[in-house]
């Protein structure tokens, strides 16, 4: 809703619910989740070429299982103020910071929780300062200083080149934080101070590709990650998108570690769609299948999601170290609606 040309509201807010034949101990076979997000927004122009915006969003969500409240979050999901110019970025505050052209296995998902099979594409934010400067429209240049929950602050880069072979990034960070962090979408544990090295390459030709590298080096370990992954659009319909990524890492402090993904995406119509995601763990002999079905309209979604994830007891480790909820574990429906306005 537009309340002037300066400010501006909006939302989301979504509901769903989940059931399985993986229930935890103790809980209801049936669980359900209500969230919304407010935003508000303000922006001001300083001069031609240059602005000043603000952004506020609140995020209020709720777990039920049964009819047994199990976690309730008011939190800010955006809290951040902008200057911005034809060469130059500065925004300080919660934000969110996300780059790399992976999707599913995400080598590069430093600071973000974003989920392809999320379908509310919302991302966790950071507490940061961080710059972007625009020499060129080929070039850029990024800086930030982020403050970590345990209140130490992390600095790091990026560069980002665009030519005609492709997309190129190079990014670096150092994190002085000695208590755990997990990394990534595939949660690999890190214990101490150190330091991120990442090259990540995109090529648009007859077939998109990409390529991400990156190396955790610390005082008593190294991580290695490679991904690398494909997509190509076959004539069918309205184009059915196929991908599939790959991951690779090699830790010094455990065994090699192999991820496979492969999505299919096809629009049917102006209104559906069909997205199918299949992840393999080749290390633990475990696989992941996620289908959902979306019905969206200019300003509301309706998703039904089947998957069939590992059962509980086919982890090594014990089920009090196991999320207590449905989501992720046997074979689950799902139902979501959501609403932005």
């Amino acid at each position: 809703m537009l309340v002037s040309q300066f400010i501006s509201t909006k939302g989301q807010f979504w509901v769903s619910s989940i059931t399985g034949n993986d229930v935890p101990t103790g809980q209801s076979a049936f669980e359900s989740t209500l969230g919304y997000i407010p935003t508000l927004s303000l922006f001001h122009n300083l001069s031609d070429f240059s602005f000043i915006d603000f952004e506020w969003a609140y995020r209020l969500d709720s777990s039920y299982s049964g009819d047994s409240l199990v976690s309730n979050h008011e939190k800010n999901h955006r809290l951040w103020v902008r200057y911005s110019s034809e060469t130059l970025e500065a925004r300080f505050g919660l934000q969110k910071i996300i780059f790399g052209p992976s999707q599913i296995l995400r080598t590069l998902s430093w600071f973000d929780t974003f989920d392809l099979t999320d379908p509310t594409g919302q991302t966790d934010g950071v507490e940061a300062l961080r710059l972007k400067w625009f020499p060129s429209n080929s070039f850029s240049v990024w800086s930030w200083a982020i403050q970590n929950e345990q209140d130490t602050v992390s600095f790091g880069g990026r560069a980002e080149l665009s030519s005609s072979f492709g997309e190129f990034g190079l990014t670096i960070h150092s994190d002085p934080t000695k208590t755990q962090q997990f990394m990534g979408q595939t949660g690999i544990p890190i214990f101490e101070p150190h330091k991120r090295f990442a090259l990540d390459i995109r090529h648009d030709g007859f077939v998109g590709s990409w390529l991400e590298t990156m190396l955790i080096t610390s005082e008593n370990s190294d991580i290695k990650m490679l991904t690398v992954g494909a997509d190509y659009t076959l004539p069918v319909s309205n184009g059915l998108l196929i991908m599939t990524e790959s991951m690779f890492i090699n830790n010094s402090e455990s065994d090699n570690q192999t991820f496979t993904a492969i999505m299919a995406m096809l629009p049917i119509g102006m209104v559906h769609s069909v997205l199918f995601i299949s992840q393999i763990d080749w290390k633990e002999d475990r696989t992941y299948h996620y289908l959902r079905w979306s019905a969206t309209y200019d300003q509301f979604s309706l998703n039904l999601i089947l998957s069939r994830n590992p059962k509980r007891t086919d982890y090594t480790f014990g089920e009090e170290f196991l999320p207590k909820t449905i989501a992720g574990f046997g074979t689950g429906v799902q139902i979501m609606f959501i609403y932005n306005h």
